[in-house]
């Protein structure tokens, strides 16, 4: 479905359409990446306006999920991200509202904590810090100046109808790389061909005996999956997943539906589902109470608010990570975060994929990924970093989408402060900024 060009029909009156303000940087995006990048950006002194398209921060994480993977490595549990990440995790255990599990895969310990504490957590971490917040606002398109790859106004739709913000910096945590794609910047994408990761509505169900149904092995629940779609009773186009307790006593979270060959940024193809995300749910619920050990009496409490999306656009960086360097462990002089967590593809079919990097490897996501080709004072931060689909696979776990955040929103401030394009400031200056302030860059 083709946009409609509204920048450049605008442009004539451009100057009547309201204005919210111009700050020093503009984070487009509201989830993990968008709060880390604009409280980073915020604690390095500048002034931030933080775009929000629903009436809440934290995106997958507060609306789809409730567990951060990637702190840890497989195999000994090494940390490889801190910095305003673990802030948010030592704020949520100090409240009682998160502890660590080991993922079903062994991928390394997760991080499993109440969505609703963790929402108000991000109101209170990002509005301290001095951070403009919008909410029930989308970015619609951008405004470039002309002949050049600067992003000077971006277009909001609003409950105030438009409105327009500006900025020396743009931080795009979208997600979908929406910015970028407004302004020309190149991408991949179900729509230009590439392979993207299937959606997935996740499910709360209460009144669960979780002893029982932690008692009963992850094979076996796997293999009676396979049954009982086999006999045709029922209808689990997945046939493994998770489902795991969760800090309220009887409650657990499943991660099991599976939604295919869907491009997230076509309008039709997402409503569709967004429809087909919630029918599954209730066919796993289904499932779950009929054949599941522990789940005799479990209720259907609460359906992620959409569809969780793995993969959309993955942006043209000045370096594209790839599977050899996350396999390969790969170290960089430009590093901004570390990852240790293993490719993880949901690309189709009843399982999953996944590849582990060799001997408890630990990777480098170079600065490179996070500066969009032939865009000037435009960052990404989150899953819509330059990677091919396997390395994205790996990278977009989300406690390395807020350690990006963090590098993105303090490059943009340390930009902004120098007159400078992103490109332009030392990243060595960078990178002990970054330490200084918790990140964990090298060792681990």
């Amino acid at each position: 479905m083709t946009a409609f060009p509204l920048a450049a029909t605008l442009a004539p009156v451009l100057d009547r359409v309201p204005s919210v303000g111009a700050v020093d940087v503009l984070v487009a995006g509201g989830g993990s990446a968008g709060c880390v990048a604009a409280i980073a950006a915020a604690r390095a002194g500048a002034r931030v306006l933080l775009l929000e398209r629903h009436g809440h921060l934290g995106g997958i994480g507060t609306s789809v999920l409730d567990t951060f993977y990637g702190f840890y490595t497989p195999g000994p549990n090494r940390k490889v991200v801190g910095g305003i990440a673990q802030e948010v995790v030592d704020a949520l255990t100090a409240r009682d509202a998160a502890f660590i599990r080991p993922n079903t895969y062994g991928a390394g310990g997760g991080v499993t904590y109440s969505p609703e504490v963790l929402t108000m957590l991000w109101d209170e971490l990002v509005t301290a810090s001095g951070v403009d917040i919008l909410f029930h606002t989308t970015v619609i398109d951008v405004v470039k100046a002309p002949d050049a790859g600067v992003v000077t106004d971006v277009l909001l739709a609003t409950r105030n109808g438009l409105l327009r913000a500006s900025a020396d910096v743009v931080v795009d945590c979208t997600g979908d790389a929406d910015i970028c794609a407004r302004a020309g910047a190149g991408y991949d994408g179900a729509d230009t061909g590439q392979p993207v990761q299937a959606l997935t509505t996740t499910f709360r169900v209460a009144n669960v005996d979780t002893e029982r149904a932690r008692s009963f092995p992850k094979e076996d629940l796997f293999a009676l999956m396979a049954h009982a779609a086999r006999s045709g009773d029922y209808d689990l186009p997945r046939q493994e997943g998770s489902i795991h307790r969760t800090p309220v006593e009887g409650v657990s979270l499943a991660n099991m539906t599976r939604v295919e060959s869907v491009d997230p940024t076509d309008l039709r193809q997402l409503t569709g589902a967004e429809i087909a995300g919630r029918r599954q749910a209730a066919e796993y619920v289904r499932f779950l109470r009929d054949l599941v050990p522990g789940y005799e009496k479990a209720s259907l409490v609460g359906l992620s608010a959409y569809a969780g999306v793995r993969e959309a656009r993955r942006i043209h960086g000045d370096y594209r990570l790839t599977a050899d360097d996350v396999l390969g462990a790969r170290r960089f002089a430009d590093a901004i975060a570390q990852c240790g967590a293993p490719i993880e593809d949901h690309s189709g079919g009843t399982d999953t994929v996944w590849r582990y990097i060799p001997d408890d490897g630990v990777y480098d996501i170079p600065v490179r990924c996070l500066l969009p080709t032939g865009l000037d004072n435009v960052l990404v931060a989150g899953r819509c970093l330059s990677a091919t689909h396997e390395a994205h696979a790996s990278a977009r776990s989300i406690a390395q989408c807020m350690a990006m955040g963090q590098a993105a929103g303090t490059l943009a401030a340390l930009a902004s402060a120098q007159g400078a394009e992103p490109r332009q400031v030392d990243v060595p200056a960078l990178r002990q900024r970054l330490t200084l302030d918790g990140a964990i860059l090298d060792g681990g």
